[in-house]
């Protein structure tokens, strides 16, 4: 769902800039507030890095022609908490964008808030800690019912999530003026794909929490359980995420399905797919023209060392692996530097 910049007129991204802007600031000034100790540093970057490794890998959505990946947003709210995990999404997209070339920076403000505002905010408060605080599935014991209730408000917080961001995409393409989409047909085709992708997000997010759930309970944030423990020490349940990263980022990608994303698929359709022109649109030659599009496209094009997560200029099957890898590692230490800031200003703060 990473929106490129010729789908905004400035003014709109500059509107959604402003908006997860201030999402950010809050966010900010309320972990500043919070007294975290240290154990969630590592949790913080290996979970911020999962989720840039699951990016990576695009699912092939049956029948269509098209393909989802992961957006995280709920997953990483799930562990660290709506703030830190919108704060850790926006770390994961601005790397996306300025390293690798996925996703436009004018339209990194719109990225943000598409993907990671619903999962993190969204998802969080309205689903998963009503229904993880809730007595449903009771009878099932208490071990089952939680189960239960993780995958419940897994698959419905994805589902509810990627609908309003898929949304919001046709919205700010509406306000940008790009005719070539009217806003009923590209809502016709974004809804029901983005239903798909939802779907598989929630299992896949299921399972993830499920397995922290099992290996150390205190890690899920909002479900009472902080202090619970688990089958495994936090240095192993650590491990497994990282090297689990490591296979998924560096590995597992080298499997990502070929075909266009949602939202490409959308757009441009895939021409190797039997009836799936959708849109229509020239991948060449459309949306908005602007001096502020250019400009962030320069930008791009002299810090996207790895672009399109591939070598430049090379057709080697290992741009991919290192992309994964090096992406992670990255993600990571931006993560653990932006929770040390926070610890930081906080600490200041109360001396």
């Amino acid at each position: 769902m990473h929106m490129a910049d010729a789908l905004l007129a400035p003014a709109v991204a500059a509107t959604m800039y402003a908006a997860s802007g201030v999402a950010a600031g809050i966010s900010a000034h309320q972990l500043k507030k919070e007294d975290e100790d240290g154990k969630r540093l590592p949790v913080m970057a290996v979970s911020a890095a999962l989720v840039f490794a699951g990016q990576m890998i695009n699912y092939t959505i049956p029948g269509t022609g098209s393909s989802g990946h992961l957006c995280g947003g709920m997953l990483l709210a799930s562990l660290l908490g709506p703030q830190a995990g919108f704060l850790s999404m926006i770390v994961i997209l601005a790397i996306q964008g300025l390293f690798f070339g996925d996703g436009g920076l004018m339209a990194l403000g719109a990225n943000c808030w598409n993907m990671a505002f619903y999962g993190c905010f969204v998802g969080y408060y309205l689903l998963w800690r009503p229904i993880m605080n809730s007595k449903l599935f009771a009878s099932r014991g208490e071990a089952a019912a939680r189960r239960v209730r993780i995958i419940l408000a897994s698959v419905l917080g994805c589902v509810v999530t990627l609908q309003l961001g898929a949304f919001s995409v046709v919205i700010e393409t509406s306000l940008s003026g790009i005719t070539e989409l009217p806003f009923g047909a590209f809502c016709a085709l974004m809804q029901p794909i983005h239903l798909a992708i939802g779907l598989i997000e929630g299992l896949v997010t299921a399972a993830v929490l499920v397995f922290i759930s099992e290996a150390r309970p205190e890690l899920l944030k909002g479900c009472g359980t902080e202090k619970e423990t688990g089958k495994l020490s936090l240095k192993s349940t650590v491990i497994v995420i990282a090297v689990a990263v490591l296979l998924i980022g560096g590995g597992f990608s080298q499997l990502a399905s070929s075909n266009p994303d949602g939202l490409e698929w959308s757009l441009f359709g895939n021409e190797e797919y039997e009836g799936a022109e959708n849109m229509g649109l020239d991948e060449e030659d459309y949306g908005v023209q602007s001096a502020a599009a250019d400009t962030a496209a320069a930008i791009q094009e002299k810090t996207a060392f790895l672009p399109d997560y591939a070598f430049a200029d090379s057709d080697s099957a290992a741009g991919t692996s290192v992309s994964g890898v090096v992406g992670s590692v990255m993600v990571a230490a931006a993560a653990l530097g932006l929770c040390l800031l926070c610890g930081f200003f906080r600490k200041r703060k109360k001396a």
